[in-house]
C-alpha cells in the first residue's frame, strides 16, 4: 500500500485500514478484469494490468481475467452511448489475443506465486436465463442499482440505458464472488468507473456467502490539459505493433506533456522511487533536455515490445535529430518518413544518370528555385540521407535510394522531406 500511495495509484479503497490490515498479514488472492473489445489492449488499460504485475512481484496471488462474457454484453461504464455489440466469432477472436497479451506481462509459469488466466466465459456460460435471475438477479435492488454513478449516468443522457448494458453489472458481480469461491480471491482492482461493479460485487457476496470482500480503484488519466489519456495518432495507442507502430509507440510517451512525466513515470514505470527522484530533479533544473520523457519512452517500449525494438525505434527517432540512417528497418523508416512531408517521383525519372539534386530540392518543396538550392548546398546546408551534400553538380539516381523507393531530405537542422519512387 506504501508503494501505490506513493506512485498515485490508489484513487479509492472500500476499506483502507482493512486491505492495509489485509496485505500486511498474508499474500492475498487479487483480480482485474480485462474486457475484450477489441483484438489488443490499449496504454489505457496498462495501469491496472501493471498494478497486479506490481502486486505479484510482492509475491500476492493475481488473477488476470479475460471477458468473455462481460464483453459480449459490454460496460456501460464511462460512456456516453451502447457499445456496438461484437459477434461471437469476433469475441473469441478479441479473448484470444488479450490472452497472449495478458501472458507478457504476468508470470503464468514460474515461482512461488504463478498468476492465473481465468475467463468468465467457462462459469457464466452453464447458467440459463432463469437460473441466473433466480440464483444472482434476487439478490439486486433495482434502486441499489439505479443509484449508481454508471448507471445513473446513462439514465439522465439522451441516449438511456439498455437492459443488456443495465444487466452487465450483475454479471461483474458475480464474477467476484466465482472466484472468491474458487480461488479465495479477496480483492478486486480496476479503474475508477469500476466502482460501482466492485462494491456491487462485494454486495453480492456477502447476501450469497456472508464474505467479506475488498475493492480497490486506480486513477483514470487525464493528460494535463484534460484530455483522455491513452488517445494519440487518431485513436488509441494500442500494444499490438501492428496497430500501433513500435516508432509511433515510443513517440507517444516521449511527446506526453511536461507537466505529466514524471507521473506518468510513478505510474507505468518499475523505476524505483530513488531513480524517479533523480529523474524528477534533472527534469526541473534542465526541462530542454527531456531526461525524464526518454526515460518513460524507453521504459514503456522495452517493456512492452523488447529491448531490440526499443532501440529500432530510438534510431528512427534520431534520424529526425540528425542522426544516421545506418541500420534502420524499411518499416521503421516509413514510421518515420509519415512523420515529414511527402512527395512522389517516378521510377523512370531516376533511370541512368538520374535527376540533378538541385532539381529534387525544388521538387520537394525544400528550394524556392534552383538557385535558391545551389546556394543552400554551397553553404553545406542540404543533406542527403543525413549526410551532407556539398556538390552542386551531384545527380541523384535509382542506387541512392533507401529500400528501393525513399530518398530523405533534409535543409539545415529540421526541414525534412521523403521523396518516394513509384513504378
Amino acid at each position: 500500500m506504501d508503494e501505490l500511495k506513493w506512485r498515485g495509484l490508489i484513487a479509492d479503497c472500500t476499506d483502507m485500514e482493512g486491505v492495509t490490515k489485509l496485505l500486511s498479514e498474508k499474500k492475498i488472492t487479487l483480480y482485474c478484469g480485462f474486457d475484450p473489445t477489441a483484438d489488443s489492449l490499449h496504454v489505457g488499460n496498462l495501469i491496472p494490468l501493471l498494478t497486479l504485475r506490481r502486486f505479484q512481484l510482492l509475491g500476492h496471488h493475481v488473477l488476470a481475467l479475460a471477458g468473455g462474457a462481460t464483453g459480449s454484453i459490454g460496460d456501460p461504464s464511462g460512456r456516453t452511448a451502447e457499445r456496438q455489440l461484437l459477434t461471437r466469432e469476433i469475441l473469441s477472436y478479441n479473448v484470444e489475443c488479450v490472452k497472449k497479451q495478458l501472458s507478457r506481462f504476468l508470470d503464468f509459469n514460474e515461482g512461488p506465486n504463478p498468476a492465473l488466466l481465468v475467463d468468465n466465459a467457462t462459469w457464466m456460460a452453464p447458467f440459463t436465463f432463469l437460473d441466473f435471475l433466480r440464483d444472482v438477479g434476487k439478490h439486486f435492488s433495482v434502486n441499489t442499482m439505479i443509484a449508481k454513478e454508471s448507471v445513473r449516468a446513462r439514465l439522465h443522457s439522451d441516449t438511456g440505458i439498455t437492459y443488456t448494458e443495465f444487466s452487465y453489472m450483475l454479471l461483474q458481480a458475480y464474477d467476484f464472488c466465482h472466484l472468491n469461491k474458487e480461488y479465495g480471491c479477496e480483492l478486486q482492482i480496476g479503474g475508477s468507473d469500476q466502482w460501482g461493479n466492485i462494491t456491487a460485487g462485494m454486495d453480492l457476496s456477502k447476501k450469497m456467502s456472508g464474505v467479506t470482500l475488498y475493492g480497490l480503484t486506480l486513477p483514470l488519466l487525464l493528460n494535463a490539459d484534460g484530455t483522455k489519456f491513452g488517445k494519440s495518432l487518431g485513436g488509441a495507442v494500442y500494444l499490438d505493433p501492428n496497430k500501433t507502430s513500435v516508432y509511433r509507440f515510443y513517440q507517444f510517451w516521449i511527446r506526453v506533456d511536461d507537466r505529466d512525466v514524471i507521473k506518468l513515470l510513478k505510474f507505468y514505470t518499475f523505476l524505483s522511487k530513488e531513480q524517479i527522484e533523480e529523474l524528477s530533479a534533472q527534469h526541473e533544473a534542465k526541462p530542454e533536455a527531456r531526461l525524464a520523457h526518454k526515460a518513460l519512452a524507453y521504459e514503456m517500449t522495452r517493456l512492452i515490445h523488447g529491448e531490440e525494438a526499443t532501440q529500432d525505434a530510438i534510431r528512427a527517432s534520431e534520424i529526425l535529430f540528425g542522426g544516421t540512417v545506418e541500420g534502420i528497418s524499411e518499416r521503421n523508416f516509413e514510421d518515420v518518413a509519415s512523420e515529414v512531408p511527402n512527395r512522389e517521383i517516378s521510377i523512370s525519372e531516376l533511370s541512368g544518370d538520374g535527376k540533378s539534386l538541385l532539381e529534387l530540392l525544388v521538387l520537394c518543396g525544400l528550394c524556392a528555385s534552383k538557385g535558391q538550392a545551389r546556394k543552400d548546398v554551397e553553404a553545406g546546408g542540404i543533406y542527403l540521407a543525413n549526410i551532407r551534400e556539398n556538390n552542386i553538380q551531384r545527380m541523384i539516381s535509382a542506387k541512392d535510394l533507401m529500400f528501393g523507393k525513399y530518398l530523405l531530405l533534409r535543409k539545415g537542422k529540421r526541414n525534412y522531406s521523403v521523396l518516394k519512387a513509384n513504378q
